[in-house]
């Protein structure tokens, strides 16, 4: 077969191909398209322009997501500028399956250009081939591998690889695209070299590459690999370069035919879609959706108030119920998840064995959004309506009442292209299983994990407060504290006299607002004592810790008293909207009507909560940890640490609460403060500071059993135990209630030979403070 036969049918093919892939993925946009554009309206995510586009270049060309994998953050930078940058080459290879030595006119042959996609090419092959070593390694895994793994010897180790339950094929097409490609890249550069080097010409006998460019100067990565193969026949390098280039467009092509019938591919879909997704979020400035809670929205307008609720229509839809329910930003969202399980690597709720994973949960939505979109498209005849009106299909698996919850999980987001359902079709009980929903503790990891900029907070409290406002369905434990939060103000059902009897024991009075001082111009600080500060025996221990070290160091503060009240938080992360709005106003009143500008919390949900989501609301306040303000009274020196006695030194290692560290980055100052005090050693454990684990509080699981797997609490508290302490230092009540109501270990620090601990103290738990008060209170001891 002549060169000139072997071009003919290789542009044939090349035009096929293309045809049919352009129609595809013309078919997979237009389909995406029309997905989120049915979405609820979500006012706020495209403006400011240029703030948001600057932040888009920023965390593109910085990688920034890609947290604490150095390798693969760089091996998916090559990869995923490769994309764009070698486009051009594609073009080329057109022009090569006609003639060997076409180039785009002084593009090709301008050198800082060759440079540009040698580097690439082999970046991306290097980093493509490294990311498929990675997958082989840590391997896809599978439903019973995650049973065998949850529990060995009675005790939780760990689960199985955070691929579990990805589409495998997506994967291994996509690497193999991309792989194929950047070799053809590689080879067609080195074949053209070669061509150039024995003076090759084409059909009309111009020379395929000026000799004046078979130089390193051109081909800086690739003519050594030409040189190669400079020994081969003419017509074999000819045809090899036709060759190269109809596989580079048949790929390419196939690419896109494959990923427009598949618009469930993340993996795929993410290379465009994340480029919007990450522009669209929830902060221009670039910080993940983490921190205040986002807004109850109905019609695309926040409810916040009264008189936002009463302005709604009698059917208005509050959360998010079914798949018609969710906004253009949410179904976004869904798209653009590449499953990459680096939100279920991190999840206490998974890595204890329960059946929540943040990546099934977002791709059995998505793959449920997916099959309404074929309802649409097949008609009304594909659907029937049960005896109690529920709209379904036979097609659509009945996972609602299953006891193999993952397997459920797992069984609804494998719909994907092949199921039916209808906007009538609740997500939660057909989709995602109630226990997933309520399993989640809002932590963060998965937001602040996803290299996509995927807000599973936000999709989750949507969910719940659904299930809560709309269907009065959530979990039983929840609703004590829900009665007690309306009628008594605080979870723990008690009455309003009690808030002050953490400090009936001081040796000092406690100022109190509209008793001691007429209101808060008279003080520095107002101490927010929080309800499980006032009404937890070992939060109050705390509360008054910090009392004491703030009377020692002179500090000017006063406390509410009986005036106050819960900020609302565990209504709001339960999905009780208008609970917290009520609580909230009614905080907010009593704090402006006081005159409070500075506040000093001990508890991370109230900080959080406070100095993030009350300024929407009308309240906006100087807030500050108590951790943060001690460190800074210590640096003063207005608070005097003592060294221990010889021998008294204690093996510590700090938790960091989700609401004061991974959602407000407050990372340092308590680790400062322990730092300051000679009597503490303090070590880390290995998941710590914006990757550390969660204690199983959040999301008002502090007031629900936990049925599945090994407790969260107990998780950490045996990490804490591996690396040798005997203290954990808290900074959150809650942390505390949950750590301490965990079966404690003793401490190995006998193990350590560097540590100066005495060897097999009993693991106890104790907030910062209260450390501190200790470290303070041994001046007396010495004088």
């Amino acid at each position: 077969m002549t060169p000139s036969d072997v071009r003919t049918a290789a542009l044939f093919v090349a035009l096929v191909v293309t045809l049919i892939g352009l129609i595809s993925f013309t078919r997979g946009i237009i389909a995406l398209l029309n997905r989120v554009r049915d979405g609820q309206p979500q006012p706020g995510r495209l403006r400011p322009v240029g703030r948001r586009t600057v932040m888009l270049l920023t965390t593109i060309l910085s990688h920034r997501e890609f947290k604490g994998r150095p390798l693969i953050r760089v091996a998916h930078w090559f990869v995923m500028l490769s994309f764009p940058i070698l486009f051009l080459t594609l073009i080329t290879g057109y022009g090569q399956i006609l003639s060997p030595g076409f180039a785009i006119p002084v593009v090709d042959t301008f050198a800082p250009w060759e440079w540009l996609v040698e580097i690439f090419a082999w970046g991306s092959f290097i980093g493509i081939a490294w990311l498929i070593v990675f997958r082989l390694r840590v391997g896809h895994g599978s439903e019973a591998e995650a049973r065998a793994d949850i529990i060995r010897d009675g005790k939780f180790t760990h689960r199985a690889s955070r691929f579990l339950g990805s589409t495998r094929w997506h994967a291994w097409f996509i690497e193999g695209v991309i792989f194929t490609v950047v070799l053809c890249v590689i080879g067609l550069r080195a074949f053209v070299y070669a061509a150039g080097l024995n003076g090759i010409t084409d059909q009309l006998d111009a020379p395929i590459l000026d000799p004046s460019y078979v130089s390193w100067v051109h081909f800086p990565l690739t003519g050594w690999l030409g040189r190669m193969v400079s020994g081969l026949s003419s017509s074999t390098i000819i045809n090899t370069i036709t060759l190269l280039s109809l596989l580079k467009v048949i790929v390419s092509m196939s690419w896109m035919a494959v990923v427009g019938l598949q618009t469930t591919m993340g993996i795929a879909w993410h290379r465009f879609l994340a480029v919007i997704n990450v522009y669209a979020r929830t902060h221009p400035d670039g910080s993940k959706s983490l921190g205040p809670a986002a807004p109850l929205i109905v019609d695309g307008k926040p409810i916040r108030t009264d008189e936002d609720l009463e302005e709604l229509d009698d059917d208005a839809v509050l959360g998010v119920g079914t798949a018609a329910d969710l906004t253009w930003k949410a179904r976004l969202d869904l798209s653009t998840c590449t499953e990459c399980g680096r939100c279920q690597e991190l999840c206490p709720a998974w890595n204890t064995g329960k059946p929540l994973s943040p990546k099934l949960l977002i791709m059995a939505m998505r793959d449920h959004a997916n099959a309404l979109d074929l309802t649409s498209a097949l008609g009304e005849d594909a659907i029937e309506t049960t005896a109690d009106g529920t709209v379904v299909s036979s097609d659509w698996p009945d996972t609602a009442h299953t006891g193999d919850v993952l397997g459920a999980l797992i069984a609804s987001r494998n719909t994907g292209d092949t199921g039916v359902a209808m906007t009538q079709v609740p997500i939660i009980g057909e989709v995602v299983p109630e226990e997933v929903l309520w399993d989640c503790t809002m932590c963060g990891a998965c937001v602040d994990q996803c290299p996509v900029d995927i807000e599973h907070i936000d999709h989750v409290l949507s969910l719940r407060r659904h299930q809560v406002l709309m269907e009065s369905a959530f979990p039983r434990e929840l609703a004590r504290p829900f009665r007690s939060l309306e009628t008594k103000g605080n979870p723990y059902n008690q009455p309003a006299r009690k808030r002050l009897e953490w400090a009936k024991n001081l040796d000092f009075d406690v100022p109190v607002i509209g008793e001691d001082v007429e209101d808060a111009r008279e003080l520095d600080w107002v101490l927010w004592v929080g309800c499980a500060g006032a009404y937890d025996d070992r939060a109050k221990k705390t509360t008054a810790a910090i009392a004491e070290l703030l009377h020692i160091a002179g500090v000017s503060y006063g406390v509410l008293g009986n005036a106050e009240s819960c900020t609302g938080d565990p209504a709001r992360r339960a999905g009780n909207e208008l609970l917290f709005q009520m609580l909230a106003e009614q905080a907010i009143e009593t704090l402006n009507e006081s005159h409070v500008k500075r506040i000093v919390v001990s508890c991370a949900h109230c900080f959080n909560t406070i100095a993030n989501e009350y300024p929407e609301l009308g309240g906006t306040y100087e807030v500050i940890h108590h951790t943060q303000l001690l460190n800074r009274l210590v640096r003063e020196g207005r608070l005097k640490l003592m060294p221990p006695q010889q021998g008294q030194q204690q093996r510590i290692t700090y938790h960091d609460p989700c609401y004061l560290g991974r959602h407000n980055q407050v990372f340092s100052p308590p680790r400062e403060l322990l730092g300051a005090d000679s009597g503490l050693n303090l070590v880390e454990m290995p998941r710590n500071r914006d990757g550390a684990m969660c204690c199983g509080a959040g999301g008002a699981r502090a007031w629900m059993e936990e049925t599945d797997g090994t407790r969260i609490s107990q998780a950490r508290v045996d990490e804490a135990a591996s690396v040798g302490a005997s203290v954990i230092a808290t900074g959150c009540p809650f942390c505390t209630q949950m750590l301490s109501s965990t079966p404690l270990p003793h401490g190995s620090d006998a193990s350590n030979e560097d540590s100066n601990d005495v060897a097999s103290q009993p693991l106890v738990i104790q907030d910062v403070a209260t450390l501190i008060l200790e470290a303070v209170k041994r001046n007396s001891d010495h004088d």
